[in-house]
């Protein structure tokens, strides 16, 4: 039998707080969601959109071991009061970090930054114990959570970190003190309160800061600000510097690259060792992906030919550029490109390029349908409206515009292309029901704010038409 995550002795000590009732209880996880939380675990009641406190009679009734708490004065089951339960939370991922030998790979970026943590995970389960960041918990709390459920036994460990201000992932790196930093891309995500994408790159950068001394700091050899990034990592303490990407002097570089909706492969030259890859995921973003993952696999010792074996099985996520084929009422199949968990204008631009790059059947048509990119401030109208011409360039048939930003591609689009335009993303699903057919090949994109991801997914489990029929 495995030791627990936690024993309430261990989390004592961590966090310095008070135990209540039970004082010997252990857990095998961490949660601070009743609606996720598993019998066993030790439920974290934090005080954000709701306090958690409110939550601790239903997590005992679903079988939680204990509750970590700032006030226990009528509520049920055993305790570890303390005076700030995310300052605790934090305490205990430090504690998880200090008693582990795990590698630790902090990946941050303006696009690409889940689904290369994601392939990350893949590899290093495939090469022994593994931990990683579930879902997008790169925030505030969700890197202490993290941290907090690490395993000590832990070999190799991926952490995301993401951002809206700066300062945060300067906090999250400190948390983390990571051996690996890896920075995707730099685009103009969060541009309304970072105010240029200098600002952005400076932000991102700030990973390398919590660095343990020696790391390896790994940086897009394409990326315009590339330079800068990298002069951010020479002043850290990196010892190594590590450059992926297409141009000539990257250490980790793409050779060969080609996608359709069966998947990817191509070659990679991982410094001078040329290994062939294949990926289940479509899109030319996952040649800069792919990169990515090589580059911070190599640099926790793992050798290329075993990362290239355990990235053929690698699929990209719901909303994140897989492709599904959508049964149609009247017959045969139309293929969606779901990548509408977010977007910024970089983003777009690597989702048009997949949709370029794909191959309708038969009389289908390359169709577009794009939600509002949020967080770019002042900038928003120009960059939703610059859309239009990577959209010509993809050969794209027909593009629905969704929200007020997008009213602006609207407006920038030959009329040929303008499928339609609606206020919200509920209101493009009719026309656009109406329009698919078959062999059509259909990208959807949009930030998660402007709820064409739901759109996406009753498209995706068929009960869009289901509720036509009703």
């Amino acid at each position: 039998m495995s030791d627990p995550l936690w024993t309430a002795k261990q989390a004592l000590a961590a966090t310095g707080g008070e135990l209540t009732r039970d004082i010997d209880w252990t857990c095998n996880g961490v949660s601070i969601d009743t609606r996720s939380i598993c019998p066993g675990d030790l439920f974290v009641a934090l005080t954000d959109i709701r306090d958690g406190h409110e939550f601790v009679p239903d997590a005992m009734a679903r079988g939680a071991s204990a509750a970590l708490v700032e006030r226990s004065a009528g509520l049920p089951g055993s305790h570890l009061k303390v005076s700030d339960s995310l300052d605790a939370l934090r305490a205990l991922g430090a504690a998880a970090r200090d008693r582990s030998s795990a590698i630790r790979v902090a990946v941050t970026g303006s696009v690409g930054k889940t689904s290369v943590k994601e392939a990350l995970a893949a590899v290093f389960r495939a090469a022994g114990p593994a931990h990683w960041s579930v879902k997008s918990y790169n925030n505030h709390w969700g890197v202490p959570l993290t941290l907090a459920r690490m395993p000590a036994d832990t070999e190799r460990a991926v952490f995301e970190m993401g951002m809206n201000h700066a300062g945060e992932i300067r906090d999250l790196s400190s948390l983390v003190q990571p051996h690996v930093t890896l920075i995707t891309r730099i685009g103009e995500a969060h541009l309304e309160n970072l105010g240029s994408i200098e600002a952005i790159a400076d932000a991102k950068s700030e990973i390398f800061e919590g660095m343990e001394p020696d790391g390896v700091a790994i940086i897009p050899a394409d990326d315009p600000l590339g330079e800068r990034i990298a002069q951010h990592a020479r002043n850290s303490s990196a010892a190594f510097l590590l450059e992926f990407g297409r141009a000539s002097h990257a250490a980790v570089r793409i050779e060969e690259f080609e996608t359709g909706l069966d998947g990817s492969r191509g070659r990679i030259n991982v410094m001078g060792n040329r290994v062939p890859f294949r990926l289940a995921a479509s899109g030319e973003h996952w040649a800069w992906n792919t990169a990515a993952v090589f580059a911070a696999a190599a640099a926790t010792g793992l050798d290329a030919r075993d990362v290239a074996d355990a990235l053929a099985e690698v699929d990209a996520a719901a909303g994140r550029g897989r492709a599904v084929k959508i049964s149609l009422p009247g017959g045969g199949e139309a293929t969606l490109l779901d990548d509408a968990y977010n977007a910024n204008p970089v983003s777009m631009r690597a989702a048009m390029s997949s949709l370029a790059a794909a191959r309708p059947e038969g009389e289908g048509r390359r169709i577009a349908v794009l939600g509002d990119m949020l967080e770019l401030g002042a900038s928003g109208p120009a960059l939703h409206a610059e859309l239009a011409e990577p959209l010509l360039s993809a050969n794209t048939d027909l593009v629905f515009s969704c929200g007020s930003l997008m009213k602006h591609l609207h407006d920038a689009l030959p009329a040929p292309l303008r499928a339609g335009y609606a206020k919200s993303a509920s209101e493009v699903l009719e026309p656009l029901k109406s329009e698919l057919r078959s062999g059509d090949v259909l990208l959807m994109k949009g930030s998660n704010g402007s709820g064409l991801h739901k759109i996406a997914a009753v498209l995706a489990d068929g009960t869009a038409f289901d509720l036509t029929e009703a």
